[in-house]
């Protein structure tokens, strides 16, 4: 469970995002693709067991909401040793009563399929202000509201839809000036053409971490053939599911402990009537 690097730290704190090159071999990324095509074709709304079709509304493609419930290789997903340590280091929370309890906890977790004309608008950003997408350093360590893994499982060149991201944004204290030419919109607006963003080519297996303040979105896929992704969305153990799901209790059942407490970080406690 490696810590991040000196440098992988500064960058972090200096653009709000690293990438971790081969983050998966080429098995790990074989074995999660199989589970893809495993899963019989979904639309938006409709069920695969406890995996949901969904998606943002803006014509960026499809989700596989709780892409966690496919099979093993994305339950590796939840600690995988590439970048747990690194996502525990940059949500913070060692050391403290959270860290008993995790101290993670992921709140959404999808695997998005973009196809020809599809893209995802510009999101996030430090100004203004959310509680949930908080980035902060404080004496000494880092206490972000949410830190994304977004883990490649097709090649991502130019013309394939991949992620862009604005280096820095995460600490604006101002809108960028043509934010909303870029925002999130019904039709699927890019964030091609924004100065300031750089996009992020990506071989199937690399992963970007990054802070979800930061201001993010993508290109629109060009090329033929179909992106797809896994995304992963870590924060404090006690935040809640974005959209109201939950784990299955089979998925529950074969974790691991360390996983479960990722999944599941709290238990409710049961309460039977007693007399006064």
């Amino acid at each position: 469970m490696e810590r991040p690097t000196d440098l992988e730290t500064y960058l972090f704190d200096l653009n709000g995002f690293i990438v971790l090159r081969q983050a998966l071999n080429a098995s790990e990324v074989a074995a999660l693709n199989t589970c893809l095509n495993a899963i019989p074709a979904i639309e938006q709304g409709q069920w695969h067991g406890y995996i949901h079709g969904h998606t943002y509304g803006t014509h960026d493609g499809l989700n596989y909401q709780q892409i966690y419930e496919a099979g093993e290789p994305f339950e590796e997903l939840i600690d995988h040793p590439a970048w747990i340590g690194k996502i525990k280091h940059f949500v913070g929370g060692e050391g403290t009563f959270d860290y008993h309890h995790g101290p993670l906890f992921i709140d959404e977790n999808f695997a998005n399929f973009r196809g020809p004309g599809e893209a995802i608008g510009l999101h996030s950003g430090g100004y203004p202000p959310i509680m949930r997408n908080q980035f902060r350093y404080h004496n000494g360590r880092f206490m972000c509201g949410q830190v994304n893994m977004l883990l490649a499982l097709t090649d991502i060149g130019h013309g394939d839809g991949g992620t862009m991201l604005i280096p820095g944004s995460h600490k604006s204290n101002f809108k960028h000036p043509h934010f909303d030419m870029h925002r999130m919109k019904p039709e699927g607006v890019s964030v091609e053409g924004l100065e300031g963003a750089v996009e992020v080519e990506l071989q199937a297996g690399d992963a970007i971490l990054f802070v979800d303040g930061i201001s993010h979105g993508s290109a629109r896929r060009r090329n033929p053939g179909i992106r797809r992704v896994a995304v992963y969305r870590y924060g404090p153990s006690w935040g809640n599911f974005r959209y109201g799901y939950e784990p299955s209790p089979a998925l529950l059942e074969r974790l691991t402990p360390e996983r479960r407490k990722i999944v599941k970080p709290l238990e409710t406690i049961p309460r039977s009537p007693a007399a006064m």
